[in-house]
C-alpha cells in the first residue's frame, strides 16, 4: 500500500533553487473594499479558505498561498507552477503577511500581486483569514495513515471486512451510521509535472475537505487500473445536497491547482451502514467512469445522475465478465481501430446516437462533412457487424458504449480528440488507412 506524505510546506526554495516567471507589473490603482467583497462573501457563506484564497487572487490579480503556523499549505491560488514556486521560495515581488490573533501567530499569507492594497484594508483581510485558519485543522499523520489503510483496501481482492472497516472509520472519528457518502476524485496532470504530483493532489483534497466538512477521510484508491491520480474521500453528510456541495468543493480546489489538465468527480448515494461501503465504492467508481467517458471536459457526477447506467451496476459488481464480453463484441473493434489509425469511430458513434441518428446534426457537432460521417458509420458496420440504420444495431452499440464507460475503458483518453491544424474534431491522421478504400 502506498504511503502518504505530509502536506506541502510553505517555506523553502524549490528543487534547484530556481524560480520561473518574472514578478508581475505593479498596478498603481489601489484596491478598495468593493473589490474584496468576493473574499468576504466566501468567508461569510462558509465556502472555506480555498475559495477565499481564489477570490483574493482574483481581486488583487495575484497568486496567493495561505499556510498554518507549522508551514503546512491550507490554500493555494497560483497562476502557474512558476508562480507557486516563487511564493514558496520568497521570490521577487512576493509579500509575506503574518496571520495573528490575540498575539498568537496562527499562519501566514503569501502573495504576489499586481494591485496594491491600503494598509488598513490588508489588516482587515489578514484578521479575517487568521480567524478562518485558526478553526481549520488538517489531519494528523496518524489519521492520514489510518485513512490510507481504510480507503486503500475498498477495491482490493479479496474485498475487505466491512464491519472492521466501519470500526476503523469510527476510530478515526467518522461514524457512518450518522450518514456518509463516498467520493472518487480523479486529477489528470499536464504532460510535465513533478514526482510529487500525487501527493499534491492529496494535499489539495485535504484542504478542500478541511475547509468544508467536519467529518472526513481521504486517501488514494490504490486501484491498479486508475487512469489518473485517483483518490477516495469518505465524508460525513446529512443529505445528498451536502454530499454534492462537498463534491464540488473538491472539484474546485483541484481544478484551480497548477498543472491540472482535467478533473472528474463521481459520488455514491448517501449510506448509513458499513455493510453498504462496498456498494458505495462501486457507485462512486461507476459515476467517475461515466463522467470520464460520457463527456469531454471537467465534470462532477452523482450516482443518481447517471441515468440508465445505474442498471449496469449489478453486472459491474457481480458479473463483470459478461459486461466485458458484451463490450468486446460491440465497441472493442472500433476502439482498437481508432487507436491504430488515430480515427474517431467511437466518438462519431456516440455523437450520432446522441443526435438521434441525424447525420447532419452529428456532422455539425463533429465539425466535419456529413459524407465523412457516412464513411465512418460504414466502417463501424464492417468492424462490428452491427448496422446503425437498424434499431437492433443502434441498441446494441448504445449498450456497448455504456458498457465501455462503466468499465472505465479508455477513460480520460477518448479516441480521436480535437486537434489543432483545422482537421476538425476527431481528426488525426487520414481516416483512410493504407489499403482501405472510401
Amino acid at each position: 500500500m502506498q504511503s502518504t506524505s505530509p502536506p506541502e510546506r510553505a517555506g523553502g526554495p524549490a528543487a534547484g533553487g530556481e524560480l520561473e516567471g518574472e514578478p508581475p507589473a505593479a498596478d498603481s490603482r489601489p484596491v478598495g473594499a468593493e473589490e474584496i467583497a468576493a473574499v468576504l462573501d466566501a468567508l461569510e457563506q462558509g465556502s472555506g479558505l480555498p475559495e477565499a484564497a481564489r477570490a483574493l487572487g482574483r481581486a488583487l490579480q495575484a497568486s496567493v498561498l495561505i499556510s498554518d503556523a507549522s508551514g503546512a499549505t491550507l490554500a493555494l491560488a497560483a497562476r502557474s507552477s512558476g508562480e507557486e514556486r516563487a511564493l514558496r521560495a520568497g521570490g521577487s515581488g512576493v509579500r509575506t503577511c503574518p496571520l495573528t490573533i490575540a498575539g498568537e501567530r496562527v499562519g501566514t499569507l503569501v502573495l504576489r500581486a499586481r494591485c496594491r492594497v491600503e494598509a488598513e484594508l490588508m489588516r482587515v483581510i489578514t484578521l479575517l483569514l487568521a480567524a478562518e485558519v485558526r478553526q481549520l485543522r488538517l489531519p494528523s499523520e496518524g489519521r492520514r495513515e489510518g485513512a490510507a489503510a481504510l480507503l486503500g483496501q475498498l477495491f482490493a481482492d479479496p474485498p475487505p471486512d466491512l464491519e472492521l472497516a466501519g470500526q476503523q472509520a469510527r476510530e478515526l472519528g467518522l461514524e457512518i451510521a450518522s450518514g456518509a457518502g463516498l467520493v472518487m476524485i480523479r486529477a489528470h496532470a499536464q504532460s510535465a509535472v513533478g514526482e510529487d504530483w500525487r501527493e499534491r493532489c492529496l494535499g489539495a483534497c485535504e484542504r478542500a475537505l478541511g475547509a468544508s466538512c467536519e467529518r472526513w477521510l481521504c486517501a488514494f484508491s490504490e486501484r491498479s487500473q486508475a487512469p489518473a491520480a485517483e483518490l477516495l474521500a469518505l465524508v460525513g453528510a446529512s443529505g445528498e445536497e451536502e454530499l454534492q456541495r462537498l463534491s464540488h468543493a473538491l472539484f474546485d480546489e483541484l481544478r484551480s491547482a497548477p498543472a491540472t489538465a482535467r478533473v472528474v468527480v463521481g459520488s455514491s448515494r448517501l449510506f448509513h451502514s458499513a455493510q453498504e461501503l462496498a456498494r458505495a465504492a462501486a457507485e462512486a467508481l461507476l459515476s467517475a467512469n461515466v463522467a470520464e467517458g460520457e463527456q469531454e471536459g471537467d465534470l462532477v457526477l452523482a450516482f443518481e445522475q447517471t441515468g440508465a447506467y445505474r442498471l449496469l451496476l449489478p453486472a459491474m459488481r457481480e458479473n463483470v465478465q459478461e459486461l466485458e464480453r458484451f463490450y468486446a463484441e460491440t465497441i472493442a473493434p472500433l476502439l482498437a481501430y481508432d487507436r491504430q489509425y488515430e480515427t474517431a469511430l467511437v466518438r462519431t458513434l456516440a455523437v450520432f446516437l446522441e443526435a438521434d441518428g441525424n447525420v447532419a446534426a452529428a456532422a455539425q457537432r463533429l465539425f466535419t462533412h456529413r459524407h465523412t460521417v457516412y464513411y465512418r458509420l460504414e466502417r463501424i458496420k464492417e468492424l462490428s457487424s452491427l448496422d446503425v440504420s437498424s434499431s437492433e444495431g443502434r441498441e446494441k452499440l448504445s449498450l456497448g458504449l455504456k458498457a465501455m464507460r462503466v468499465l472505465g475503458i479508455g477513460a480520460g483518453a477518448a479516441p480521436g480528440p480535437q486537434r489543432s491544424g483545422g482537421r476538425g474534431a476527431g481528426g488525426g491522421r487520414s481516416e483512410q488507412p493504407r489499403g482501405v478504400r472510401r
